[in-house]
């Protein structure tokens, strides 16, 4: 008996593990109306079912400046950018953080900093 229960913990699915977009890179410029940024995302995206859906710019305080929705799935194009332009970021904000979304795992647990030299 206690090598069938044996057997059928070790046949037994294991959970899955959180697949959460990664930021590669982010370029920030001034512009007429704020701030434009272009995020470069990584994610390994399936398809409809599992796509990183956005992600969004946030101050050292948790505030949300800006969002930006990706609409279907890269599943083919990765990594791959995506921009938003007008992010208003107050004056004297020394840091901002970019949060990517999964459209089934969630906000990521690790934003990405971006120290503002202003």
């Amino acid at each position: 008996m206690k090598k069938l229960a044996l057997a059928l913990l070790i046949l037994a699915p294991l959970p899955a593990w959180a697949e959460f977009p990664t930021i590669e890179a982010v370029k920030i410029r001034p512009s007429s109306n704020g701030y434009d940024l272009a995020v470069t995302l990584k994610h390994p995206d399936t398809g409809w079912d599992h796509y990183a859906d956005g992600w969004e710019v946030l101050d050292a305080d948790g505030k949300r400046l800006g969002y930006r929705l990706l609409a279907h799935p890269h599943v083919h194009e990765q990594p791959f950018t995506r921009s938003l332009g007008g992010v208003n970021i107050p004056k004297g904000t020394e840091k901002i953080f970019i949060r990517p979304h999964c459209l089934v795992d969630g906000w990521s647990e690790q934003p990405f900093k971006i120290y503002l030299n202003r």
